[in-house]
């Protein structure tokens, strides 16, 4: 998670991470785990003792020059709480890397990619980040070990090489409780040794997202933009299933890839049927989406038979299926036990329409960018209960997924 705003630094000489508090830390020995923030009468609560603290965060607009790095005076923070962790920076900038209340923790490891997605939220960028990996080693001493869940993304995570290992190998050791959910595109997996040393650190709650787009490996390979993609990924899904690394198949609907979701799902139940869960997500308004929208955009309610046949078949076959970043009123109802509420609170919204919707409470909602395009089938629904258990009996014992799972680039 990085929300960036920007306000005014004092003495901010190098960035300083820590989580925040507003009241006094006793032990000398924790306080530079800690900034300090607040209004003039939590400040005052700490009677001028702010010694051994990493810096201070004034919501005000000017910040008095004292003896800590200091940054002031940045706007839309009111959401900032104890224990959330930011990062002050030396050009009066604060990154919100980890909210202790939320459910949607995702931590960039990269903005490099060895894929060019045609519908990627997350445009690559070729520079020379490395300085995150010691930001992330320290964020994940920093973030509560009660945390249920976090996840990695990029970028693809796996350019980092070693460091990636040593960062979930660090997130095994200080979040030995909290699931981690990794995005990747799997294609170094195809590399059995880097697979391999993956499962050997054994982290007791590890899964990874990855994408599959078709049954057709020029359809994949198109999707992605990279020649032999789908070789690579398939390979490394059956490499990482052998050093035992938990996988969930994730599918992103366009119209490059709805046609052909039933024999996908096929191809996913005859030769992986040992993933832990298929996602079937919408799609986002978002990065690259824009300059291919010609060749992305169908209504979902237009493919709403694919995705019913798709979830349909691999639930009635045992297999977890989730629907990521969909509205109930735009799929078929018997997909609704499969929906989850995926976007990430930082940007999900609601249309006008959904006020009067008796079912928004069910619903998921949208990314703030569908504000520029969605179904056009969104409208508000009667007051129903879409409770997954009872429409499940009706179905005779199809299961929703129990899978952990942190949803995208959400």
């Amino acid at each position: 998670m990085r929300l960036f705003s920007k306000g005014t630094a004092v003495g901010v000489a190098v960035p300083t991470m820590g989580k925040l508090t507003r009241k006094p830390v006793h032990d000398q020995a924790t306080r530079r785990d800690y900034i300090v923030y607040g209004d003039p009468a939590s400040l005052n609560g700490f009677n001028g003792d702010l010694s051994g603290y990493a810096g201070v965060y004034d919501p005000r607009t000017c910040a008095q020059p004292g003896s800590l790095p200091t940054v002031s005076g940045v706007p839309n923070l009111e959401y900032l709480d104890d224990d959330d962790v930011v990062l002050l920076l030396p050009s009066g900038g604060v990154n919100v890397l980890y909210r202790r209340r939320s459910e949607h923790n995702t931590i960039l490891t990269t903005e490099r990619c060895n894929s060019y997605c045609l519908m990627c939220s997350q445009p690559p960028r070729e520079v020379d980040d490395s300085h995150r990996i010691g930001e992330i080693l320290r964020l994940l001493e920093l973030v509560s070990p009660d945390t249920r869940e976090l996840g990695l993304s990029g970028g693809e995570p796996t350019l980092l090489g070693d460091d990636l290992l040593t960062i979930i190998r660090k997130a095994a050791d200080v979040l030995p409780r909290t699931a981690l959910h990794m995005l990747t595109n799997g294609r170094r997996f195809s590399d059995y040794t880097l697979a391999r040393r993956l499962g050997e650190i054994r982290h007791p709650d590890l899964m990874l997202g990855i994408p599959l787009y078709s049954d057709l490996d020029h359809r994949h390979d198109y999707v992605v933009q990279r020649r032999g993609a789908y070789d690579e990924t398939v390979e490394g899904i059956y490499n990482l299933a052998e050093s035992g690394v938990r996988i969930e198949i994730r599918v992103v609907l366009h119209r490059q890839t709805y046609e052909r979701l039933p024999q996908l799902a096929d191809f996913i139940y005859r030769n992986m049927p040992f993933v832990s869960q298929v996602a079937l997500m919408g799609l986002e308004m978002f990065g690259f989406t824009h300059r291919n929208l010609e060749e992305l955009w169908i209504d979902p309610a237009e493919y709403g038979p694919q995705l019913e046949s798709a979830a349909l078949f691999l639930a009635t076959r045992g297999m977890n299926v989730a629907v990521y970043n969909h509205q109930l009123c735009t799929i078929p109802r018997a997909v609704w036990p499969f929906a989850r509420k995926s976007i990430s609170d930082w940007k999900n919204v609601y249309l006008a329409p959904c006020d009067k919707c008796g079912v928004k409470d069910y619903c998921g909602g949208f990314f703030q960018s569908a504000t520029k395009r969605h179904s056009a089938f969104v409208r508000p629904l009667p007051r129903q209960n879409p409770d997954a258990d009872r429409i499940l009996r009706e179905w005779h014992g199809i299961k929703t997924s129990t899978a952990s799972s942190v949803p995208p680039n959400s």
